[in-house]
C-alpha cells in the first residue's frame, strides 16, 4: 500500500466510527446475503458483540497500517483462531466483498474510486497475511 492509500483508509474509517454499530450490522447483513451458508459460523454468536469485535479489529488494523510490521503478529493470531471457527480460504473474498459494499453504503459519495481502491489494497494485504497464517495451521494439522 502506498502512504496515500493508507491515509485514505484511515481518513475514511474516521467517518465510519460514528456509525460503527450500524456499519457492523450492515456488514453481516451483506455477508449473509452474499453467502447464506456463512450464518452457520455464527449460530451461537451474539451478533451485537460480534459487530463490536469486528469494528475494534478494523480499527486496530486501520490505525496500524502505517506500521504494518507491528500489527502483523496480531493479524496472524486472528487468522489462526478463525481456522478453529471454521473459516476457510474461499471465505476471504466474500468478506472483502461485504466490507467494500458496506463501506460504499455507509460512506456514500465519500467512497470515491480512490478510497475504494485503497480499501481493496488494505483488505488484500490483510487477507493475504491471514490466509498465509491459516495455511500454516492447516499444514501443521
Amino acid at each position: 500500500m502506498t502512504p496515500d492509500q493508507i491515509k485514505l483508509v484511515q481518513d475514511s474509517f474516521r467517518e465510519v466510527v460514528p456509525i460503527k454499530t450500524a456499519a457492523a450490522a450492515l456488514f453481516y447483513e451483506k455477508l449473509f446475503a452474499i453467502d447464506g451458508s456463512l450464518k452457520a459460523l455464527f449460530r451461537a454468536t451474539d451478533m451485537n458483540k460480534q459487530g463490536a469485535k469486528l469494528m475494534a479489529a478494523l480499527g486496530f488494523v486501520v490505525h496500524g497500517l502505517s506500521r504494518a510490521e507491528t500489527i502483523l503478529p496480531t493479524v496472524q493470531d486472528l487468522a489462526r483462531r478463525h481456522v478453529g471457527y471454521g473459516v476457510e480460504e474461499h471465505h476471504y473474498p466474500i468478506v472483502g466483498q461485504a466490507l467494500i459494499e458496506t463501506l460504499d453504503a455507509g460512506l456514500g459519495e465519500a467512497f470515491t474510486q480512490d478510497v475504494r481502491e485503497a480499501w481493496q489494497a488494505a483488505y488484500g494485504l490483510l487477507a493475504g497475511v491471514m490466509i498465509a497464517a491459516a495455511r500454516e495451521v492447516q499444514l501443521a494439522a
